[in-house]
């Protein structure tokens, strides 16, 4: 089985903003582009493969038939086990939590969601939500929302360009405006809203909240902001490559190339690159070079085995493990 980039599907929510068109080339004829799905299997939002025979047919579709390109670290999942976003925060994102495997599968029908950011790019003074100040009682959580003292309680977070957050289900988190991420998540679009100052939708209406259900899950005591530790930085050479997040759901690295970067898709589980800076080359000997440009979504097999990125770039690596 070949490599082959991907084509997202894309959202506009109202808090997005252009960057993903006018920085990443994303082609999208909404006027906001707040999220674009670079890896997803999810009936919301699926990803098309971009190029080759293949060229039109979903990822979904293109799993079903061949199973193997997952790898065998996938098997323990009953469907395909991550998503992928750029998202564009042009405007404050509503306040929210999602909720655990056993209580998303009980009431939603599908998995809960753990996910972790990587901070692409932020403006001066940017700041994200994240967990809250001190531990507050159920009783309080609903009485805040009820009140609008709720931003009182949280955790406010500055950010930086090549920040990380590793956010498991039940933790409340909020992108803050003028942060560009990249977010791998498990596979699940269950979203619990609990604060949306404000704001109204498209029907002029105010967006509808989830507090029930959020009061539910949400861990309400300050979060340990980097419970899976500090990064793993492994340098070779002329690319240095960073382990931010290893948990059941993904592995996520960053690669920064400056010449050339020689890596490998296992038995084990399929590769996703994603490209955020600069311009690569994806080679090996099994196919024809493929040229990926800044915000390109690379799928590679598992089994694929060896293959080298060459050029000057910084991507972030997905996989399984």
């Amino acid at each position: 089985m070949n490599a082959f980039r991907l084509r997202p599907s894309f959202k506009d929510y109202l808090w997005g903003g252009t960057r993903l068109r006018d920085d990443f080339g994303k082609e999208c004829e909404y006027d906001k582009v707040a999220e674009s799905w670079e890896l997803s299997c999810h009936k919301d939002g699926p990803s098309f493969i971009a190029d080759g025979e293949c060229k039109g047919v979903t990822l979904e579709e293109y799993v079903e038939k061949h199973p193997q390109v997952l790898g065998t670290a996938c098997d323990r999942f009953e469907y395909f086990p991550i998503l992928i976003k750029l998202i564009d925060a042009k405007d404050n994102l509503s306040v929210q939590v999602h909720p655990d495997n056993e209580y998303a599968l009980r009431v939603e029908g599908e998995y809960g969601k753990t996910e972790m950011w990587y901070v692409i790019d932020a403006d001066p003074g940017a700041q994200l939500l994240y967990g809250f100040k001190s531990e507050i009682s159920k009783e309080e959580f609903c009485e805040r929302i009820a009140n609008d003292t709720f931003l009182d309680t949280v955790n406010a977070v500055p950010v930086k360009k090549g920040d990380f957050f590793f956010i498991e289900s039940g933790t409340l988190h909020a992108i803050g405006k003028g942060i560009l991420i990249a977010e791998i998540q498990q596979n699940s679009n269950t979203t619990y809203r609990i604060y949306d100052y404000g704001r109204v939708g498209a029907d002029g209406k105010p967006r509808q909240l989830h507090v029930d259900k959020a009061v539910e899950v949400t861990h309400l005591c300050p979060p340990n902001i980097h419970p899976k530790g500090e990064p793993v930085v492994y340098e070779d050479g002329n690319w240095t490559q960073t382990l931010l997040a290893r948990c059941e759901y993904f592995t996520v690295n960053v690669l920064d190339i400056a010449e050339r970067a020689w890596l490998e898709a296992t038995d084990k589980s399929f590769v996703h690159i994603l490209l955020l800076e600069g311009e690569l080359y994806f080679s090996s000997d099994k196919q024809e070079v493929i040229h990926l440009k800044k915000g390109d979504s690379l799928f590679i097999p598992a089994g694929y085995g060896h293959f080298e990125l060459t050029g000057e770039g910084q991507a972030v690596m997905t996989n399984i493990d």
